[in-house]
């Protein structure tokens, strides 16, 4: 039974251990910024969620359950945070948790804490001398040694500073990360996105191994609640519940202001269109080429706010938030896919300086466009793409997966691609069907192609009832990048 407000405010003045807000910013438990403070964010799933935040169908949010997450994001950066900046973030990696009988993965722990993300600071070396800092934090999602799941590709190596959770907590991956936080024994803020039964169970095995006697729920409280262990230098431990309050509207999320539109005028990548036509110049139609297919391939929403496109964290930046939600509006009527697709965010790679992060920014731009159109949302994680995008194999593999094997024909997608990966792969489709007079794509430029700039360009790929080839880049996403706010959208 759900307490009232009253009975709440009795209880944390009585409650040694536990406090539960009031509603009241003045009366929320503040967390002392000398601690190590683990806080705990509980992600809807098809098991735990408040009604009206999951679909059944898909596993994934529906409006209502985006619109709680952008306005948790507020009031954990304010009630709880007090403005300061997060220390770190670890959410669920996704094919840890497949759901429904699709099994589709679990992107609800990763973009559940997106928005909350975007309201950090990072400052990250842009080169040998300088640095930069943009509104964003890296997302720790990747697969912990010895956790990654049944026919998902295996890295050659781990990244052990941006691992992320495991949904059963294989080899007791989980608990060796909290306890390593704690023993490191370093202040801060340390935010952990995942399911209920993820986070109960860390909670209490924090709770035996400690020895703590925190007085945690027994039960799941709902979406609105939000879950912090706080301990001091001392080792002394504290637990702290609290209420948000929230009420999300049931409607897709409205931007506090509107996107400045733009015109496909290919100023950044050249118009393109090229047709190979089976007999026509020596073309052969590959003997396995789905048909009837159409993807449209976009790049991820804005990720480098420095001139020299050096600033790298994994996530995209704050700018980026107003993109991935506007996405849905800006591509109404120019597509109609039956499903989204993108790279496993628990993939990770080496980037400027000696800092690793996880790759997470693909999936989560097209994510709200997935929740907006109730459509299924599915990773690629049959092979790694964190390879040189001119490495054959990969652009092979990425092409082969997609455009042959009958799996995709009659579908339309929407794919949310590495840019530097996204030339080469075309280039090996077109080059796959041969023919004698053809149209090339340049690939030999920086980024293989792709202007560190150019965000809009949509490239479509379109197979018809024989499997004849059509490549082009006619639309955008309309989208004026260079009039997106530097911060994020305040829900």
């Amino acid at each position: 039974m759900k307490k009232s407000t009253s009975v709440r405010c009795v209880l944390m003045l009585l409650s040694i251990m536990v406090w539960i807000s009031c509603g009241n910013a003045s009366e929320i438990a503040q967390l002392d910024e000398k601690n190590v403070n683990l806080i705990f964010v509980v992600s809807p799933d098809l098991a735990y969620h408040t009604s009206g935040d999951i679909d059944k169908n898909t596993a994934n949010l529906t409006p209502q359950g985006l619109n709680r997450s952008l306005q948790m994001a507020t009031y954990l950066k304010k009630n709880l945070l007090r403005s300061k900046n997060a220390t770190s973030i670890y959410t669920l990696a996704p094919m840890t948790h497949l759901q429904t009988s699709h099994d589709y993965p679990d992107m609800t722990s990763i973009g559940y804490i997106q928005q909350f993300a975007l309201l950090n600071q990072t400052t990250l070396p842009i080169s040998e001398t300088s640095f930069y800092t943009a509104n964003t934090l890296p997302i720790k999602v990747s697969y912990p040694e010895g956790s990654v799941p049944q026919n998902v590709s295996v890295p050659s190596s781990f990244c052990t500073n941006c691992s992320g959770l495991d949904f059963k907590n294989t080899n007791g991956s989980n608990d060796a990360l909290v306890s390593h936080l704690i023993q490191q024994n370093q202040s801060g803020f340390y935010i952990f996105s995942a399911p209920w039964e993820t986070i109960h169970a860390m909670m209490q095995a924090l709770n035996v191994r400690y020895g703590h006697k925190l007085g945690l729920p027994l039960e799941y409280q709902g979406s609105n609640y939000l879950y912090a262990i706080s301990i001091s230098q001392k080792g002394e431990a504290q637990f702290l519940s609290y209420d948000s309050q929230l009420q999300p509207s049931k409607d897709y999320p409205k931007l506090p202001k509107k996107v400045v539109k733009a015109f496909c005028n290919h100023t950044l990548q050249p118009y393109f269109n090229a047709k190979r036509t089976g007999g026509v110049s020596d073309v052969v139609i590959p003997s396995n080429a789905n048909q009837n297919q159409t993807v449209y391939i976009v790049r991820h929403a804005e990720a480098h706010p420095d001139k020299a496109f050096k600033f790298e964290d994994g996530n995209y930046v704050a700018a980026g938030q107003w993109r991935a939600l506007e996405l849905y509006r800006a591509l109404k009527g120019k597509m109609n896919p039956d499903m989204v697709y993108s790279i496993d965010p628990a993939q990770w790679y080496h980037a400027t300086g000696a800092f690793n992060f996880s790759y997470v920014r693909p999936s989560l731009t097209v994510w709200p466009f997935a929740i907006a159109n109730n459509l299924p949302y599915f990773l690629v994680n049959e092979f790694q793409l964190m390879t040189k995008a001119t490495d054959v194999p990969t652009a092979q593999k990425t092409s082969d997966f997609f455009f042959t094997g009958g799996k995709f024909s009659n579908k339309t997608i929407l794919l949310a691609w590495e840019s530097g990966h996204i030339r080469p792969l075309l280039k090996y489709l077109l080059d796959s069907y041969g023919g004698t007079n053809v149209t090339e794509l340049d690939i030999d430029l920086p980024n293989t192609g792709w202007p560190g700039n150019d965000y809009d360009t949509i490239w479509r790929v379109k197979l018809d009832h024989q499997g004849n080839l059509i490549v082009d880049n006619v639309l955008c996403e309309g989208i004026e990048s260079n009039r997106l706010p530097s911060t994020a959208p305040i829900f």
